[in-house]
């Protein structure tokens, strides 16, 4: 692997952004895409939208603050509760980005894309097979027989946000695709019968979705090319049992972009929420991005999940996003991380919650979020937002702090369009 410190180049450069946007027609020489978990969901529905339609939400200014010093052109927000019409991304626009903190400048994003969540949609099925079908939003039991795990419907959405304008009429959501459409579908077993895949039932696969939230190909239109934001949140492979539902769901929820980026025959089998059957167009640029839940080498998740997409013959990986701030915090939280094969300089997520009073919960500090180029795209530049524990900022990423952002990390890539 090529070593990323030797693309280092000044800070102040990292942080410039252009105040006037490319003329039409005109292709910039560097566009920079990101992707942040920023844990901006809430427990009840509308709490968010209540957090962030008035100012001073310390988590808020804290995530605000992140956008606006890595200054990304096109960004995806995981963990960002749905809301009709756009509701949630405006108060957060108007009352957080669009607003100075700590000498970060106000950003600002004229496109912006919402739709709606599997998370907390009632299923009608008792899917974690524990012999209630629980239908009353709001409490564990009902995530576990929802679509996608919520404690009401919405619950830990997404938003993508854009300097550049978004093909609006060319945008292709999956959240209806039934995941025994997908061949070869890694369906979880119940262990407790000699039946293989039966873990929901034949009703039930009838109507069960493949994405946890949602899969989006959302078109972004940046001077002369088009690149095609596809963008997810897989399930975390935890909280289930011997059957391992969420972690073959997380597989399959990533091999969804490698076929589909694929395109011929191996995405024939994909449809979109329209009924348009097929995979992305031989040649399209993309960018993938979203917290895949998915470490290389540790965690939970089934061997070889991400390597899908890293090793896919079109799936650019010729630099590594990563920070100072990864092996420092292993090196703090060593109980955890001191056992882990992959390299802490590529970490983007702690989820360690007590990082100055060890022992720690959790599985220690993981690659789980990724913002991966197709081939034709060149990399400039690739980073984490995660500062040390004597860096300036560090009381951004919360870590040991009363006030954290988030326990993932903003994760971002500069490139050279084709």
């Amino acid at each position: 692997m090529r070593d990323p410190r030797r693309f280092l180049i000044p800070a102040i450069l990292l942080l410039a952004v252009a105040l006037v946007p490319p003329a039409a027609g005109a292709s910039p020489s560097s566009v920079r895409f990101a992707t942040f978990n920023a844990s901006l969901n809430r427990g009840a529905a509308g709490a968010a939208l209540a957090d962030l339609s008035t100012r001073g939400n310390a988590q808020a200014d804290a995530v605000a603050e992140i956008i606006q010093r890595i200054r990304p052109d096109v960004l995806l927000i995981n963990e960002f509760d749905y809301e009709p019409g756009n509701a949630l991304a405006r108060a957060f626009q108007r009352n957080y980005l669009h607003r100075p903190h700590n000498g970060a400048g106000a950003i600002h994003y004229p496109f912006v894309f919402v739709a709606p969540s599997n998370t907390g949609i009632t299923s009608g099925f008792d899917l974690n097979n524990n012999g209630v079908y629980d239908a009353t939003p709001g409490d564990g039991s009902y995530g576990d027989d929802s679509f996608g795990f919520g404690l009401f419907p919405g619950q830990y959405g997404m938003a993508v946000f854009s300097k550049y304008p978004i093909q609006y009429d060319d945008i292709r959501t999956f959240q209806l695709f039934l995941w025994k459409d997908m061949p070869g579908a890694l369906l979880p077993d119940d262990p407790t019968t000699p039946e293989p895949a039966d873990w929901y039932s034949p009703e039930e696969l009838d109507v069960f979705r493949l994405s946890s939230k949602s899969h989006w190909d959302v078109p972004i239109k940046i001077g002369n090319d088009v690149v095609h934001f596809l963008v997810s949140h897989p399930t975390p492979p935890v909280f289930d049992g011997p059957e391992d539902r969420n972690g073959t769901r997380n597989h399959d929820e990533i091999r969804f972009w490698a076929d589909y980026v694929s395109g011929g025959a191996a995405a024939a089998y994909i449809y979109d929420d329209h009924g348009v059957s097929g995979g992305l167009a031989e040649g399209a640029s993309f960018v993938i991005a979203g917290d895949q839940n998915s470490d290389p080498l540790d965690g939970d998740s089934i061997p070889g999940s991400t390597q899908q997409l890293l090793d896919h013959p079109r799936v650019n990986t010729e630099l590594t996003p990563w920070s100072d701030g990864g092996p420092y915090w292993a090196e703090v939280q060593d109980e955890l991380n001191d056992g882990h094969a992959s390299d802490p300089l590529f970490d983007t997520a702690d989820f360690c919650d007590t990082a100055f009073f060890p022992p720690c919960s959790g599985p220690g500090n993981l690659r789980a979020d990724y913002v991966l180029p197709s081939t034709d795209i060149e990399m400039l530049d690739a980073r984490v937002f995660w500062p040390t524990g004597d860096d300036p900022l560090v009381y951004l990423t919360g870590t040991g702090f009363p006030v954290p952002s988030s326990d993932h990390r903003a994760v971002w890539i500069d490139v050279g369009l084709p």
